[in-house]
């Protein structure tokens, strides 16, 4: 081979080799996934199906294909602008149990296979894969089915800082649970009976007051038929009760002060029906009442808070302490729908979405 054939060949190898060094330093392709996309606030029209890209985990992170996604009304409330988000268009949802699909480079601890849950922080569980923070995902039984993990996380850890850190029920207490038959207010009534309180719920049909009553709820009110601060009263001979937990808000918040005895705690920790009128102190102080407003995020600060909570939540429904009732699932792509139905209050439980 002559002197010039063989330079022309070193250049090609180069070029080669080049090429391919270039084409192998290039990221991977995007993967594009089905998600729910709202890109204006207001009603479950918002809520658009729509494709979305999915990229590599980086540090610190894992990607997890979804298999059940928890619907909550904390959904609500952002997709309405009660509560606000970082950015417009954002993907919905907050609470979800899938498969890790990848790993971020160096993560130990967490591997392709594992079923995994997370609730609360980021937001984003409407679509069929997401990228996650390894450190907020939680490990879930593998007695404990997927749907059951995602309608359960979020509401349990709800309920589990509700009754043991907001206000700490124990035996001979009295409860008031408002939405008794709602997701949290099922585990809420559940959890408290086995704590040893008696536990008086308000629900909206006599359906959801059978299953509040197999649920355990001492006492059921119809609140559309009865005047529940009446009726708590007549049952707590004019005593009233130590806490009242409320999802509920504007239709409730007063009846629920009322509800109280001296030296009660008013848990507000939702306003489905809207945010409560101002309260005045002087009401508060009649009876020295503490009001408190709650957050999850506030109590699941650190790793071992989150997996402190989620631990006694999974353990919980492992002994039979806890029944999830998931009543509802929608698939993903008709979350406008399951969003109508929830704020119409024409679901019970919890509400799931599959993708």
């Amino acid at each position: 081979m002559s002197d010039k054939s063989r330079i022309k060949s070193v250049r090609t190898h180069k070029s080669v080799v080049r090429a391919l060094a270039t084409e192998s330093a290039s990221p991977p392709a995007a993967k594009m996934v089905k998600a729910i996309r709202v890109h204006e606030l207001g009603g479950p029209e918002v809520l658009k199906w729509e494709d979305v890209e999915v990229g590599e985990p980086k540090e610190g992170e894992v990607r997890v294909k979804n298999k059940a996604i928890g619907l909550n009304f904390i959904d609500v409330y952002f997709r309405k602008g009660v509560y606000k988000t970082a950015t417009v268009p954002y993907t919905p949802g907050v609470e979800a149990c899938g498969v890790v699909t990848a790993v971020g480079p160096g993560l130990t601890g967490r591997q392709v296979g594992d079923l995994v849950a997370y609730a609360g922080q980021p937001m984003g569980s409407y679509a069929e894969e997401q990228i996650l923070p390894a450190n907020r995902i939680v490990p879930v039984p593998p007695s404990i089915d997927p749907t059951v993990a995602a309608s359960l996380l979020l509401k349990g850890m709800t309920a589990q800082f509700l009754l043991r850190s907001c206000f700490k029920v124990e035996p001979g207490h009295t409860v008031l649970v408002h939405a008794a038959a709602g997701g949290v207010g099922s585990l809420l009534c559940q959890w408290a009976n086995a704590l040893g309180a008696t536990v008086i719920g308000t629900v909206s049909t006599k359906e959801k007051a059978a299953q509040a009553k197999e649920d355990g709820c001492h006492h059921v009110i119809i609140y559309k038929e009865e005047d529940f601060v009446a009726r708590v009263k007549e049952i707590t001979s004019d005593n009233g009760v130590e806490v009242v937990y409320d999802s509920v808000g504007k239709d409730t918040f007063e009846g629920s002060l009322a509800c109280l005895k001296t030296r009660g705690y008013m848990v507000s920790f939702g306003q489905s029906s809207g945010a409560p009128d101002p309260v005045p102190l002087s009401t508060i102080a009649v009876k020295s009442l503490f009001l408190t407003r709650p957050r999850l995020f506030n109590y699941a600060v650190t790793r071992d808070e989150l997996l402190e909570m989620a631990g006694e939540v999974f353990g919980n429904v492992q002994s039979g302490v806890l029944r999830v009732r998931v009543n509802h699932t929608y698939p993903l792509s008709q979350a406008a729908q399951a969003h109508e139905d929830l704020e119409n209050r024409k679901t019970s439980g919890s509400v799931v979405l599959i993708p």
